[in-house]
């Protein structure tokens, strides 16, 4: 297979960026989109030119490191995928691909297609744990948790962190990333102790890293690789609303 690259270049958060041309050829059906990257970045580096800078980590759709925007779509146009579980049997031989980094204020290019997603972990060390002592591993029946509440909590706790919520919604909101993380500790009776102070600490801090708001559009469940819920948006203000109230 042959494809046409046209890839985001920048080689700084404070330096201007500009689109490149690259061909790619010989490319196996099976070949994944990453690894179609390491063959790009392999010649380049034999003509001893800069190789095309991408993040990644375990390449098994785990992460989230893999934030590349394909053709407009964060992490490509493949419904519950990652980037680095794309493959090039997925597009037409000869298709011209556009690669571009997730684009929010809040995520700062720092080089080429990686960005600065820190403002993820600023929200979580705002507020995303358990912090009461809760002393030796209990039975697994010592705390009884209905059913409904354990699964919806179990798929908010998948979210990932990859930011393709952000990339996706025209706000660059982090309402679904945070609606997950406050569902998940919110649903259960661990972070029931901590539930009020957490979600105003978390939407505080996301407000202070510069996201816009949610005018549910849903093109963030939509981008989602881990398919999260927007109800999980409507719980977040739930739970906002009702830690107001009890200030």
């Amino acid at each position: 297979m042959k494809f046409t690259l046209k890839v985001w270049r920048q080689p700084a958060r404070d330096k201007p960026g500009r689109f490149e041309t690259h061909e790619v050829s010989d490319v196996s059906p099976d070949t994944s989109f990453l690894e179609m990257l390491d063959i790009l970045n392999n010649r380049l580096e034999g003509e001893s030119k800069s190789p095309i800078v991408f993040d990644s980590d375990c390449r098994e759709g785990i992460c989230g490191a893999c934030s590349i925007v394909i053709n407009g779509r964060a992490h490509g146009d493949g419904e519950g995928t990652t980037t680095c579980q794309l493959y090039m049997r997925n597009f037409k031989d000869g298709e011209t691909l556009v690669l571009e980094p997730f684009r929010a204020r809040a995520f700062p290019v720092l080089k080429d297609l990686v960005v600065d997603r820190s403002a993820f972990d600023r929200i979580i060390q705002a507020g995303g744990y358990v912090s009461v002592n809760t002393g030796a591993p209990q039975d697994a029946n010592a705390l009884p948790v209905p059913k409904v509440n354990a699964d919806l909590a179990m798929d908010a706790a998948q979210c990932i962190g990859c930011g393709a919520c952000v990339a996706a919604c025209k706000n660059a909101s982090a309402m679904l990333f945070v609606g997950a993380k406050v569902s998940h500790l919110a649903l259960l009776p661990q972070g029931a102790v901590e539930r009020e102070r957490r979600v105003l600490s978390m939407i505080e801090q996301m407000e202070a890293e510069g996201f816009g708001n949610c005018t549910n559009e849903y093109e963030c469940e939509a981008q989602c690789p881990k398919q999260i819920s927007v109800s999980n948006i409507a719980r977040l203000n739930r739970e906002f609303y009702r830690a107001k109230a009890r200030e």
